[in-house]
Parts: structure tokens; sequence; C-alpha cells
């Protein structure tokens, strides 16, 4: 999870064939956000109405086979990119954006302390 600067907020380490939107209602938990933005894979109603639940506003594009439609702003999606930046940021560490360490606890301190330089700069 970034803010809107793309410096983490939050990270959670999954496993590899786990879906990350199983995660992401913990990550925004504690969190007031005005607005939470995903990609497709987080379109959930359960993801949805716990954002709606926090007063934030949803922007994450719905699944192609979705027959309920919710309401997207396109303009404002745009700004996802930020997320996109933050993994670039942390994949200019070669341990990191080759997973050198094996062990997990491992490699989430490498991340963590990725995302202190980040936050330094």
């Amino acid at each position: 999870m970034v803010d809107a600067l793309d410096n983490p907020v939050r990270i959670e380490l999954s496993a590899g064939q786990i879906s990350d939107h199983n995660f992401a209602p913990k990550l925004i938990q504690d969190l007031k956000p005005q607005i939470v933005m995903a990609d497709g894979g987080y379109d959930s109603v359960k993801f949805r109405k716990q954002i709606e639940k926090q007063g934030a506003v949803a922007c994450i594009p719905r699944h192609r086979n979705r027959t309920l439609k919710f309401p997207f702003d396109k303009e404002q999606y745009k700004e996802r990119h930020l997320v996109e930046c933050f993994f670039q940021k942390l994949k200019r560490n070669r341990r990191i954006a080759t997973r050198l360490d094996k062990l997990a606890v491992r490699f989430l301190a490498f991340i963590h302390l990725a995302c202190i330089l980040i936050w330094l700069k």
C-alpha cells in the first residue's frame, strides 16, 4: 500500500499461490483513506463494503463478467501508476528484484529496509 506520493505505507508479504486481494482488507483496516485505488483483481463486494464503511471512495475497475455496476472514475484511476512506480523503486535493489533470499522473513526484512530508504529520499 502506498500513499498519494508513492511512499510505502504498509507492506504485506503473501505466498505466491495466494491472491493479493485476500490481504487488501487487512491493509486498509485501521486507516482513514479518502480514496482507495486498486486494479481489477481487487474487485470484490466485501472489499468495496469495507472501503465504504471506512468513509472512503473505491476507485476499482469492475471485472468484465460482473453484473453489478459500480461507479468508476477513469481519470482518477490514472493515478494508480504510483503503485507501479513504487514497485520499480523496490526493484532497483537487485536483492529484492531477483528474490535472492529464500526465507520470507529475510526477504521481507530487505523490503522494509528498501522502504525506509525510499522514505528518506
